[in-house]
C-alpha cells in the first residue's frame, strides 16, 4: 500500500504524536509499505529519513521549541499528487489535517484520523478564554472526526468518548505500539552505570514532557513525602517543555531538593536505560489518549503507580502492574512508599509489565494492524474482500 502521513509533530520535536508518526512509518515500511510523512520544517536543521516533505513553518508564541506548518504548498501539493497515494492518514484535525482533508477529498482518497489528542485539555495554550477553546476544539475535532472514513482511537477510553460526542464515523482502536526488543528489561546497575547514577539507592522516575498539562507538580509534591519515608530514595525527571523552569523552582522549595535530578530531553533511542534503572514509575497526568510512556516503562519490566484517568487505566492494571490512585499527591506517595518498601511484590508487577506490554502494546503487532485496517478501508471503497 502506499500511503501519506500528515502531521503537525514530527522529529526532531519530541513527543507522543511524533513518537507514534516515525513508530507507524518505521513499521509500515519494514511490512513493505511505501510511507510519506508531510510534516512541519523544524527550527533547526535535521537530517530526515526517506521520503519526509516539509511545510514551511513559524515558531508557536505559546510553546517554544515548537513549529507550526504553514498548510499550504502549490508545490506539495503537486507532490502529493504525483504519488498514487492509496490512503491519507491525518494526526490532527487543523492545519495540516485541513490539507489532508482537503486533498483526500479532491483526488477521491480515504481518509484516515487518529485522535491523538484531547484538544480541550490544552486550550491555555491559546490567548482566547479558555471555555470557549475548549469548546470550540471539541466540535471541530468531531467535525473533522465524521468527516473521516475511519478514525483511529489510540483507547477503548476515547473510542466511547468520541461516540458520546456523537462521531458516527467507523472507530476503530489501535494503541501506539512500543518496539519491545529495544524497550526491554536491562542490568539495572548497568544501566546506572551507563547513565552516571549512583548504583544504590532506589529510584523513582518521570518520563515526559514538562508542561502544565501533565501534573508534573503533583510527582513532585509526592516525591517530597516518598523521600521522608524512604532512605536514599532519589528522582529522575526525564523530559523538557513550556513548564520546566516553574517545575525546577517547585523541586528547590522541596524538602527533597537534593534527590530531585531533571535530566532534559532525551531522544526515543536512548531512553531505555533509564526506565532499566528505575525502581518505580510514576505518572500524575490526566490528559492522555492513551500514556505511550506507561507502555514504555511496562516494557522495560518497570511497575508503575499512576492517577486514574482515561488511557491511563488501559495500560497499567491496578493492583497487577503497579497501583492506580486519585489525582492526589497524598495517594500518590503512599502507594510509592508501599510499593519501594516490598521490593518482591514490586518485581513481580515489573514482571506482570512486561507481559502486558508484549501482549497488548508491541509495535509490530499494533502497526500490522494498523495496515489491516487500510486494507479494510480499501477493500470496502473498491466492494472487495480485504486479504488477510
Amino acid at each position: 500500500m502506499r500511503i501519506a502521513l500528515f502531521t503537525n509533530n514530527y522529529l526532531p520535536f519530541r513527543g507522543g504524536v511524533a513518537t507514534s508518526v516515525e513508530t507507524l512509518r518505521e513499521g509500515l515500511e519494514v511490512l513493505g509499505h511505501r510511507t510519506w510523512v508531510f510534516a512541519p520544517a523544524p527550527l533547526a536543521r535535521v537530517e530526515d529519513p526517506p521520503r519526509v516533505f516539509r511545510y514551511r513553518s513559524i515558531p508557536a508564541p505559546t510553546y517554544p521549541g515548537f513549529a507550526l506548518p504553514l498548510p499550504f504548498s502549490p508545490r506539495l501539493a503537486r507532490t502529493a499528487r504525483g504519488l498514487d497515494i492509496e490512503v491519507i492518514h491525518a494526526q490532527h484535525p487543523f492545519l495540516l489535517g485541513v490539507t489532508a482533508r482537503r486533498l483526500a477529498r479532491r483526488h477521491g482518497i480515504p481518509l484516515v484520523f487518529t485522535y491523538h489528542t484531547r484538544y480541550e485539555k490544552y486550550a491555555h495554550y491559546v490567548p482566547l478564554p479558555q471555555r470557549l477553546v475548549a469548546a470550540l476544539a471539541v466540535r471541530l475535532s468531531c467535525r473533522f472526526a465524521n468527516a473521516a472514513d475511519l478514525v483511529v482511537a489510540p483507547s477503548v477510553g476515547i473510542a466511547e468518548m468520541l461516540r458520546a460526542r456523537g462521531v458516527g464515523a467507523p472507530v476503530a482502536v489501535v494503541p501506539t505500539g512500543v518496539p519491545v526488543d529495544r524497550f526491554a528489561p536491562g542490568d539495572r546497575v548497568a544501566a546506572r552505570r551507563r547513565l552516571g547514577l549512583p548504583a544504590d539507592g532506589p529510584l523513582c522516575l518521570y518520563v515526559g514532557r514538562l508542561d502544565r498539562e501533565k501534573n508534573v507538580d503533583r510527582v513532585i509534591a509526592a516525591f517530597g513525602s516518598i523521600a521522608g519515608a524512604v532512605s536514599a530514595v532519589r528522582l529522575s525527571l526525564v523530559g523538557q517543555g513550556s513548564h520546566a523552569q516553574a517545575l525546577r523552582r517547585i523541586a528547590e522549595a522541596s524538602p527533597a531538593r537534593e534527590q530531585i535530578h531533571f535530566h532534559g530531553g532525551v531522544a526515543r533511542d536512548d531512553l531505555p536505560p533509564y526506565y532499566q534503572a528505575a525502581d518505580l514509575f510514576l505518572f500524575a497526568s490526566e490528559t492522555e489518549t492513551q500514556g505511550l510512556v506507561l507502555a514504555e516503562a511496562h516494557a522495560c519490566g518497570l511497575a508503575a503507580v499512576a492517577v486514574r484517568a482515561s488511557g491511563v487505566d488501559e495500560v497499567v492494571v491496578d493492583g497487577e502492574t503497579g497501583v492506580l490512585t486519585k489525582p492526589d499527591a497524598g495517594e500518590l506517595a503512599d502507594a510509592a512508599i508501599a510499593l519501594l518498601l516490598e521490593p518482591e511484590r514490586r518485581r513481580a508487577m515489573g514482571q506482570a509489565a512486561r507481559l502486558v506490554a508484549e501482549r497488548s502494546f508491541s509495535a509490530s503487532v499494533q502497526v500490522a494492524a494498523m495496515a489491516g485496517e487500510y486494507r479494510r478501508l480499501l477493500a470496502r471503497r473498491t466492494g472487495t474482500r480485504a486479504p488477510r
